[in-house]
C-alpha cells in the first residue's frame, strides 16, 4: 500500500502547491490583490463494492499529515441521492445510485459554494444503516485545504446550466479525479462479501434496512445479493459508471486481495 499511496499522497501535495499558486498569480494579475484560497477538490469514483471509501479515507490521512498538517475533509455522494420516500414517489427506488437518483441540482450547488469560498456549505448525510437520508442531519464543510469527494456517478453527472444551455458536470469543480478499478468478477465478489457483512451486523437492530434478510440463511441471502447486483449495480456499472472512467486523471487498477496493481496517470 506504501509504494502506491505514499507516492501518490506527495504528487498530490505537488498538484496542490501549482494550483494554489497560479490561483494566487492569475488572482493578483486580474484583481490586483491577494485571494483567499478556495478548496482543492479531489473527486474518487468508481463501482460499488470496489473500495472508493477505503481510498478516500487512506488518502485524507495522508493529506493531512502533509507540512502544515492541512485540514482535509472528505464528503460522499451518498447523502444527495433523493431520499427514499421520494424515490418511491417517483418509482426509482431500484434505480438508486442511477444518475438520475441523485438530486444533481443540489450536488452541483454544494460544489458551486464550495469554489466560492462560502465559509460554511451543509452537505446531506446518507445512513448506509437505515439505507436513507438521515433528516434534520447535515456535514458541515468549512473551507478545508483539501476537500475528498467520493461516489459512484461523479465523472459523469452533469445538467444544463439554465442560462447558458451548456452541460454543466460535477467533475467540472474537480482539480485532480482518480477512478478506482478492477476486474469485474473482483468487484461482483467484494460485493457479495460486503452484502453479507452489512447483513451480520444488522441482524439485532430492526431499524436497520438489511434486517429484512435476518429471516433469511446465509445462502438465501447470497442469492438475494446476487440478484441485485445482476439487476441493479451491474447495469449500474457498465452504463454509466464505467464509461466515465477514461475521464479521470488517475486510474487505480486494484488486484483480487484489493492491492493496487498499477497506477494509471493521464497524460496532460
Amino acid at each position: 500500500m506504501s509504494e502506491v499511496y505514499l507516492p501518490l499522497s506527495w504528487l498530490l501535495s505537488l498538484h496542490v502547491a501549482a494550483t494554489r499558486n497560479l490561483y494566487q498569480a492569475a488572482h493578483a494579475f486580474l484583481l490586483g490583490k491577494e485571494a483567499e484560497e478556495v478548496p482543492y477538490v479531489i473527486g474518487i469514483a468508481g463501482s460499488v463494492g470496489v473500495g472508493k471509501s477505503t481510498t478516500a479515507e487512506v488518502l485524507r490521512a495522508l493529506i493531512s499529515l502533509w507540512p502544515g498538517r492541512p485540514k482535509v475533509d472528505l464528503v460522499s455522494t451518498d447523502g444527495f441521492l433523493y431520499p427514499n420516500q421520494v424515490l418511491r414517489s417517483r418509482g426509482m427506488l431500484d434505480r438508486k445510485g442511477f444518475p438520475e437518483s441523485y438530486d444533481l441540482p443540489l450536488l452541483l450547488r454544494f460544489f458551486a459554494d464550495v469554489k466560492s469560498g462560502r465559509a460554511e456549505v451543509s452537505a446531506p448525510i446518507h445512513s448506509h444503516l437505515t439505507y436513507d437520508i438521515m433528516p434534520d442531519q447535515a456535514q458541515i464543510v468549512r473551507r478545508p485545504e483539501v476537500l475528498i469527494v467520493e461516489g459512484l456517478n461523479i465523472l459523469e453527472a452533469g445538467i444544463l446550466e439554465p442560462s447558458e444551455g451548456q452541460r454543466v458536470f460535477v467533475s467540472d469543480y474537480f482539480d485532480f479525479s482518480i477512478y478506482v478499478d478492477a476486474e469485474e468478477h473482483y468487484i461482483r465478489d467484494w460485493y457479495l462479501q460486503r452484502f453479507l457483512r452489512l447483513r451480520d451486523t444488522a441482524l439485532r437492530d430492526e431499524s436497520a434496512y438489511m434486517h429484512r434478510y435476518a429471516s433469511l440463511s446465509v445462502e438465501q441471502t447470497t442469492k438475494e445479493a446476487e440478484r441485485i447486483w445482476d439487476e441493479i449495480d451491474h447495469p449500474n456499472l457498465k452504463e454509466n459508471i464505467e464509461p466515465t472512467k477514461f475521464r479521470a486523471r488517475q486510474i487505480l487498477e486494484k488486484g483480487s486481495d484489493h492491492s493496487i496493481q498499477s497506477v494509471l496517470l493521464r497524460k496532460v
